[in-house]
């Protein structure tokens, strides 16, 4: 029989608890379960009001992976959903993950969570500004701390702030509060940035998506910006041989990295982070540190 918890009042089916999800370390799915209700207080904060897709692994990273952004078979009536106008459907929603039931009930689904970098009631207006940075082997998170860095100060020299996680895969992501903008407008931005991180940096940054210009390189992905695209939530757990999660990191370790190890972090690692650190994505919560563009709208 499947169990039957109360979340806040909510009654949530759960199932396969002791399944192993993470074959290599035995992590179960009621670990993963309890690693989201450990951390939901900052997770929510960072999913709040924005609409959310789903990388689903039901049996671990190993098996079937697929991505969805309309709400699962079966999502309960009292899951929120908001209006996520598409090209091909403009009738589309998608899940606000609004609470802990909420959260309880997709991790139940076995999930990452993505978001958009734009809230539910501003569809394609931005406040956020992000770079997803790929290592290309032999290149490692080592070297995309390196290009974090001058992303870091190119940005500062525009006003505007950068914080930083793990990918919780190979590399990094940086996020920037910005004043509420187009995303074609952000993008265009972060293209700039990207290609003169390029030049700046040469024979170690790429701009371009091609695989075959990326060995050894750090591919400044600036593409999550339009308004179609997605970036792994923070402390979201990922569909990887290890329970990593995409845990905030401070630019004290960012700059003191030297080897990849340093920046990974299991499921176990993130609460005492956050029982220590507090959550240091926190300003990107604050409006006051959201910075303006420059130059005119267009």
């Amino acid at each position: 029989m499947t169990p039957i918890t109360s979340v806040e009042g909510r009654r949530i089916a759960l199932s396969n608890l002791d399944k192993v999800l993470y074959p290599r370390t035995g992590f179960t799915k009621g670990e993963v379960l309890h690693y989201y209700a450990t951390v939901a207080p900052a997770l929510l904060a960072h999913l709040h009001d924005r609409p959310v897709s789903f990388l689903r692994y039901p049996d671990g990273p190993d098996g079937q992976l697929f991505f969805t952004k309309n709400p699962p078979p079966g999502t309960p009536a009292w899951v929120k959903t908001a209006p996520v106008p598409r090209s091909d459907d403009p009738g589309a929603v998608q899940v606000l993950v609004s609470d802990l039931p909420a959260l309880i009930w997709a991790a139940n689904l076995v999930v990452e969570f993505h978001v958009h970098q734009w809230p539910a009631a501003t569809p394609a207006v931005a406040d956020r500004l992000v770079f997803d940075l790929d290592p290309g082997a032999p290149a490692t998170v080592v070297e995309c701390c390196a290009v974090a860095l001058w992303l870091r100060d190119r940005l500062a020299a525009d006003g505007l702030h950068a914080y930083a996680k793990t990918s919780g895969s190979k590399g990094l992501h940086l996020s920037v509060p910005v004043e509420p903008t187009p995303s074609a407008r952000v993008s265009a931005y972060a293209k700039t940035l990207a290609q003169e991180a390029e030049a700046a940096l040469p024979g170690g940054v790429v701009h371009r998506m091609a695989k075959a210009l990326r060995p050894g390189k750090v591919f400044v992905d600036h593409s999550q910006n339009a308004a179609a695209k997605t970036t792994a939530a923070p402390y979201t757990l990922r569909a990887r041989a290890l329970p990593t999660a995409s845990a905030p990191v401070s630019w004290a370790e960012v700059e003191a990295c030297r080897d990849p190890s340093d920046l990974v972090f299991l499921a176990d690692d993130v609460p005492p982070r956050l029982e220590r650190d507090g959550d240091l994505l926190a300003p990107l919560l604050d409006p006051a540190r959201a910075g303006a563009l420059p130059g005119k709208p267009r």
